[in-house]
């Protein structure tokens, strides 16, 4: 629901009262009112949690505690721009100077060992012998720990605080990563999903742009979850849907939008997304959990876990629980993380 109001300067105050959640602008007319814009969340379920648009907007506009307030807790997705540019990383990873430093180090991607020389040749389309793979994938801790510290401080200030940098939750084992895509036009994820143990993504674009499309919260019916894999949607084609094989997704309401280079995208938990690079691209992604999240990521634990065994499951969430304790004291305390980048 949103409110519009026209108030004479002086009287720019509004009283909101009820459970709602609530994100506030404004804007000076030249007629000396103040156009107020109000955001209000209700608790309840609704097909459209937040904004038909996705906001961009400078880190140095918005604190921390702003970002927490209108977009953390209430999960909106959000764009910024320029948070990046504490990051050496910023500017310096482009195709060449990946070809420079890396051009032999290896990946696979669908079974396929590639080089670094050989992955930038074909998204810049110097080699057009064989199709581009997507995701061109490199974990950064294990495949190129060289770049590490040019990614520090890895929060930027705002994805804090962030358990996955303490050392009870190592990356890798709880469905996180820190790793480096890259991407040729028209490559796009193979699937719509809910990023694995409702972890929160964020994407930091570092070169070329790339396209993604996020579904509010509350739509979880109309995309399909996989049975067994609640985490992806069935839909097999998300730009050309069968609506008589899919007749829900009639009332998705898809957001599209661009990210470019220096930008970073915040994906709120349990957020249905998916990208597409319109050019050549390259971008880290890395998760966050903390006390916020554990909750679902507790129930993820157990769900993934038993598959294997309960025995395993009822390890893991034990483990899981005692880690969250801790970490949750660590921030009554104020422990500062990050640098370990495991």
């Amino acid at each position: 629901m949103v409110v519009f109001a026209r108030l004479p300067k002086r009287w720019a105050k509004i009283s909101v009262h009820g459970p709602v959640h609530g994100v506030l602008t404004s804007e000076l007319s030249s007629a000396g009112y103040l156009n107020v814009s109000l955001l209000l969340q209700f608790p309840f379920k609704s097909p459209n949690r937040f904004p038909m648009e996705v906001r961009k907007i400078d880190a140095s506009e918005i604190t921390h505690e702003q970002f927490i307030n209108e977009h953390w807790k209430p999960g909106i997705p959000l764009v910024f721009k320029n948070a990046s540019k504490v990051w050496e990383a910023n500017g310096t990873f482009t195709p060449d100077w990946f070809r420079s430093k890396f051009g032999d180090r290896k990946t696979t991607v669908e079974g396929t060992e590639y080089t670094m020389n050989e992955i930038m040749d074909l998204v810049e389309g110097k080699d057009t012998s064989r199709p581009v793979p997507y995701p061109c994938k490199y974990h950064l801790p294990t495949q190129l720990p060289e770049t590490l510290s040019m990614l520090s401080p890895l929060s930027m200030g705002f994805a804090k605080p962030n358990w996955l940098e303490s050392s009870w939750f190592k990356r890798g084992y709880w469905g996180s990563a820190l790793e480096l895509f890259i991407g040729g036009p028209g490559g796009k994820f193979p699937y719509v999903h809910v990023d694995y143990y409702h972890l929160s993504a964020w994407i930091n674009q570092l070169y070329g742009h790339k396209q993604f499309t996020v579904w509010p919260k509350g739509q979880e019916e109309c995309m399909y979850p996989e049975p067994g894999n609640e985490w992806k949607s069935a839909i097999p084609d998300i730009e050309n849907v069968d609506l008589e094989k899919f007749p829900k997704y009639k009332n998705a309401t898809p957001i599209t939008f661009v990210v470019g280079p220096g930008e970073t995208l915040f994906i709120p938990f349990g957020t249905w997304h998916t990208a597409k690079s319109l050019e050549p691209t390259i971008s880290v992604a890395f998760d966050l959990l903390n006390d916020h999240n554990f909750p679902l990521f507790l129930k993820d634990v157990w769900s993934f876990k038993k598959d294997q065994s309960k025995a395993k499951a009822i390890a893991a969430m034990g483990y899981a629980a005692v880690g969250g304790a801790v970490c949750r004291i660590g921030d009554m305390m104020g422990v500062q993380r990050g640098g370990t980048h495991n």
